[in-house]
């Protein structure tokens, strides 16, 4: 597996992240760590590799886009002093323009979703062991739906953003495509977004197998 011993992953993110984590940093002792992905991800490597202590920090916040990552980057990962950083964003910033389109000020077009998402990873990466990237996703097996759309654009840019700075790249998107062939997004997401455990459980899933997990 590609994290050592004693290494500190901070996860970072929006609400699919956030999952009621204990603020202001999700660490510690009993639903700390949210209820989502991270905490799937932590139970994991704390089972399985107990003898490497890895210490695993969630720093998703609800409702965020990349424009908020970027107001509190510095305290939220710099300060933090990470081995290893996982991010996951870009849900709401396609979202907002599907679900509140007349609010534009809301709207983060791809073009800074871009830009924003490599200056993090470019001022970050030199600091970090290792360096996670997830895309954003939309429960939706229709790739014409046009959110879903819109949000296969967005995880492009996030494919391209990690081949450009050597970052483990995790599609997310293709990671719900197997379950979706027998699951019915609502039930996965009734809002075809925040996932049940089962949607969780293949987030967290994606992201073991890209880190060298063994199952076994």
């Amino acid at each position: 597996m590609l994290l050592q011993k004693n290494d500190k992953l901070v996860m970072i993110g929006d609400s699919i992240t956030d999952c009621g984590r204990k603020k202001p940093e999700g660490e510690g002792r009993n639903d700390a760590l949210g209820n989502g992905y991270v905490s799937l991800v932590n139970a994991f490597l704390q089972a399985f590799y107990p003898h490497l202590g890895i210490r695993v920090i969630n720093m998703g916040i609800s409702g965020n886009t990349v424009r908020n990552l970027k107001e509190r980057w510095q305290t939220d990962v710099i300060d933090l002093k990470p081995d290893w950083l996982s991010i996951m964003i870009g849900i709401n910033d396609v979202w907002r323009q599907y679900d509140v389109p007349q609010i534009v000020e809301k709207h983060v077009y791809i073009e800074e979703y871009e830009q924003t998402l490599n200056e993090l990873v470019t001022q970050t990466k030199p600091m970090l062991k290792g360096l996670i990237l997830m895309t954003p996703y939309y429960i939706e097996p229709n790739p014409h739906d046009p959110m879903r759309a819109t949000m296969d654009k967005y995880g492009k840019v996030v494919k391209k953003i990690a081949e450009r700075h050597g970052a483990i790249f995790i599609d997310t998107q293709e990671a719900f495509e197997p379950v979706l062939k027998h699951i019915y997004p609502a039930t996965l997401a009734w809002d075809r977004v925040h996932p049940n455990m089962t949607g969780h459980m293949t987030l967290a899933r994606a992201f073991l197998n890209a880190i060298g997990f063994s199952w076994n």
